[in-house]
């Protein structure tokens, strides 16, 4: 289920985007595990109170620029500076005599990313791949305009189509959560980097990423979902321009209120992390409780190890918190042992989640969030470990 189905489920749902207040839950409730809401992250910025606040008056950023000397000319200049800071500080990416691009999302910017790599006089559109499973709106991103400058080709392991491409690569993964890397690497390839998972609260990190198209969303990095916040970490002069030049003609660039906030909430975060105070640090905060889920998970899978299944991940040496940890995705690929349809089982269970096909992969996986708040993950654990046998038996 999209974003676009949700309001055809909401009666009787508890989802992560459920309002503030807990709701009891019932045998009838139906919980909501498709999203990738970030919604348990809630606590730790409620309990910085006044800390985040920010007023802004009537007469305040009603310009259209932010910084008319620089290429993307609506990046507000603390947004950027407290952007670069933060990868120096986790050091998960080269930001560093980059250019920095602010986009409506990572989504607004995946598309300015494919606008920029294409090329509008070439004899046909140019390819775009991913391997499988691959992040489940790349095709529908990719075929929504239905553009002439690219076609979605499918899964990145079996494209042999000659002719230059542009591969996605999403690492961590969405859904499964594995560090990846291209694979076509043919002449003619542009690569864009989806690297909206790496961080410590969800991975190890090994290293700074330095690639020409990076891709963050300030959702997946501190929770802020509703901002409405990405940004691009781009190496080329003329490819930041074409990004640039495509959000203009969109969206005439992206809402300062929205970069300030983000701004705020980023310098609050530096903060914590300079001082190195435990209970300030948002990424330990946010690795603790990842940690936890998913060791409650394994538990209940291992305990049904007949009926369901997990990835390994491979435990590595994390440069931001000096030491050995291992992976905690933000989604869970649950595997049926038994070949069913598991999204059907679920769903029999009143739980709704995201089928495998729709990540180009088979009706025996489901992608499911880890995200959401812990009354509906306490639930979701609990009619989980009831799942007793096939077809969906208590």
């Amino acid at each position: 289920m999209g974003f676009e189905d949700a309001s055809q489920v909401c009666t009787g749902i508890l989802s992560s985007d459920a309002g503030k207040k807990t709701t009891a839950l019932s045998s009838n409730s139906i919980i909501n595990l498709d999203h990738g809401d970030p919604t348990m992250f809630e606590p730790y910025w409620r309990n910085l109170g006044e800390k985040c606040k920010l007023v802004i008056s009537g007469s305040d950023v009603m310009s259209y620029f932010s910084d008319p000397y620089n290429i993307c000319w609506f990046l507000e200049p603390k947004l950027a500076n407290a952007i670069r800071a933060l990868h120096q500080l986790v050091g998960n990416a080269v930001a560093e005599d980059r250019h920095i691009l602010v986009g409506t999302g990572s989504t607004q910017l995946f598309q300015a990313a494919l606008f920029a790599l294409s090329t509008p006089d070439a004899p046909e559109p140019i390819s775009v791949v991913s391997t499988a499973p691959y992040y489940s709106s790349f095709k529908e991103e990719v075929e929504f305009l239905r553009s002439g400058l690219y076609k979605w080709q499918g899964d990145a392991k079996t494209f042999h189509k000659e002719g230059p491409y542009i591969e996605v690569v999403t690492s961590p993964s969405n859904p499964d959560g594995t560090i990846r890397r291209a694979v076509v690497n043919r002449e003619g390839g542009k690569l864009i980097h989806d690297l909206a998972y790496y961080w410590p609260q969800y991975t190890p990190i090994t290293g700074a990423a330095d690639h020409d198209i990076i891709l963050f969303t300030f959702s997946k990095c501190t929770g802020h979902a509703g901002s409405r916040i990405g940004w691009a970490i781009v190496k080329d002069e003329q490819v930041a321009r074409r990004m640039t030049k495509f959000m203009e003609l969109s969206s005439i660039g992206v809402s300062k209120e929205s970069q300030l906030r983000a701004a705020k909430i980023l310098e609050v975060l530096n903060d914590g992390l300079q001082n190195g105070i435990g209970s300030e640090n948002f990424f330990e905060y946010g690795r603790h409780i990842m940690a936890k889920r998913w060791f409650e998970l394994r538990h209940i899978v291992e305990s049904n190890s007949k009926i369901f299944g997990l990835p390994e991940y491979p435990v590595e040496f994390c440069n931001f918190s000096k030491g050995i940890t291992g992976a905690h995705p933000a989604f869970a690929w649950l595997e049926s042992k038994q070949d069913e349809d598991v999204d059907k089982l679920l769903r029999a269970h009143k739980m709704l989640c995201r089928t495998g096909t729709r990540f180009g992969s088979e009706p025996k996986y489901v992608r499911i969030s880890m995200l959401s708040r812990d009354e509906v993950f306490d639930e979701f654990l609990k009619r989980l470990a009831a799942i007793k046998g096939g077809n969906g038996n208590h």
